[in-house]
């Protein structure tokens, strides 16, 4: 039985977990190992979570019967405008439609906390091929850009985008 449920600070240990499980997998082939250290703590450190959520982001969490899958993340950056932060699947449940019911949940809650039309963004490395998943999810590319985050690292994204 698959569901998903609203984190709180309670599950930052787990959303913890789960990004060392998926994070550094996904980008195995894209980052130096150096610039993945870097961003798991800028990321996915406890307190960096607890401040995230403090800041606004709403994280799901997957599960498939009792065990944890995936999570996504979005937040409100402007009164029309919310940015889809994070989205991972643990590496052995991709490709069984975890990854489209996670996005599925992060536009039900955007349209429930905003019935107004408005638009989702999303960052991803342009060398990631969840290019092409978040293309059949319905987004389309609206610009990129190299992102400085600090230490010399940068982020080569697409900015992706979607009416709501």
């Amino acid at each position: 039985m698959f569901t998903i449920r609203q984190a709180t600070t309670a599950d930052c240990q787990l959303i913890h977990d789960l990004a060392w499980q998926t994070f550094p997998h996904t980008y195995r082939d894209i980052l130096t190992p150096e610039q993945n250290d870097y961003m798991m703590e800028w990321m996915y450190s406890l307190a960096n979570l607890q401040k995230q959520m403090a800041d606004g982001h709403v994280f799901f969490i997957a599960y498939d019967e009792a065990k944890p899958v995936g999570y996504v993340s979005v937040q409100q950056e402007d009164e029309h405008l919310f940015h889809l932060q994070k989205i991972y699947v643990l590496p052995d449940r991709q490709r069984h439609h975890y990854g489209e019911r996670l996005f599925a949940q992060a536009m039900a809650y955007i349209k429930e906390v905003h019935p107004q039309p408005c638009r989702m963004e999303l960052n991803v490395n342009r060398n990631n091929p969840a290019v092409a998943f978040y293309e059949r999810m319905g987004m389309l590319k609206d610009r990129s850009g190299d992102f400085p985050i600090g230490h010399g690292f940068y982020m080569n994204d697409y900015i992706m985008a979607m009416e709501l």
